[in-house]
């Protein structure tokens, strides 16, 4: 049965949760990406933080559901992956875009979570680093490459989901990147999003969850920053 879409509204709690992974009659991005980002997270973000014109970077564009949403608000978007799906979004490397210093008004990046998924065969790709350090050096890197491309006081947006293994343990992965973002960025706030993932359903999950001592994936974090001024940049130094 399909998912309900209840009609668009600006959220204003930080407890975000909506039944569909798309919004409206069609879909924006691909449904058969594995871990597309929900885009009604991409349209709160966009339409909450930028005007109509900005140009809004997604440096993990996956299948391009956030320049579908940018389309949809009039907004530029600006896709990068090393795996491009489609001709709008072109190929590099986040930790080295193509993109003039302090050029955009908005970043949106789902990132991989570690090595939790299989995007691609190119080595570079993050998503095959572990979060034994690998995973964090690299995501450093990406971070400091938004801070350089961002307009000073624009807005970085990380949509991101701590990682369970049950051979490995736990991984916060989204609190390591909010403590990694506070070098160039003032945090903003913290979203949680209601994850409606069907493995949550499955009962197989759920009763290896329950005989393991160990949780599903509820949430993602939606954490919100702002690139310092260049008075707050000094005045940090």
């Amino acid at each position: 049965m399909a998912l309900s879409k209840p009609k668009l509204v600006p959220q204003i709690s930080t407890l975000w949760d909506y039944p569909s992974q798309h919004y409206g009659d069609g879909a924006q991005g691909s449904q058969a990406f594995r871990g597309a980002t929900p885009s009604y997270v991409i349209w709160n973000v966009v339409h909450r933080f930028t005007a109509e014109g900005a140009k809004v970077l997604d440096p993990f564009c996956g299948s391009g559901t956030t320049l579908d949403v940018c389309r949809d608000l009039g907004r530029q978007g600006l896709g990068f992956d090393l795996a491009p799906t489609r001709p709008d979004i072109k190929q590099a490397d986040a930790r080295s875009l193509p993109l003039k210093s302090g050029s955009v008004e908005l970043v949106f990046m789902d990132p991989p979570y570690a090595d939790n998924l299989d995007y691609s065969d190119d080595a570079r790709c993050i998503g095959k680093l572990k979060a034994d350090g690998r995973y964090q050096r690299a995501m450093r890197l990406v971070l400091t490459e938004c801070a350089r491309v961002l307009k000073d006081e624009a807005m970085l947006a990380i949509y991101v989901c701590d990682v369970f293994k049950k051979d490995k343990g736990f991984f916060p992965l989204g609190f390591e990147l909010f403590e990694m973002a506070k070098a160039d960025f003032i945090p903003h706030d913290v979203v949680c999003v209601t994850r409606h993932n069907k493995t949550l359903e499955m009962g197989n999950y759920r009763r290896a969850a329950d005989e393991g001592n160990f949780f599903l994936r509820g949430f993602n974090y939606l954490l919100l920053f702002r690139k310092r001024s260049a008075k707050e940049k000094k005045d940090q130094a």
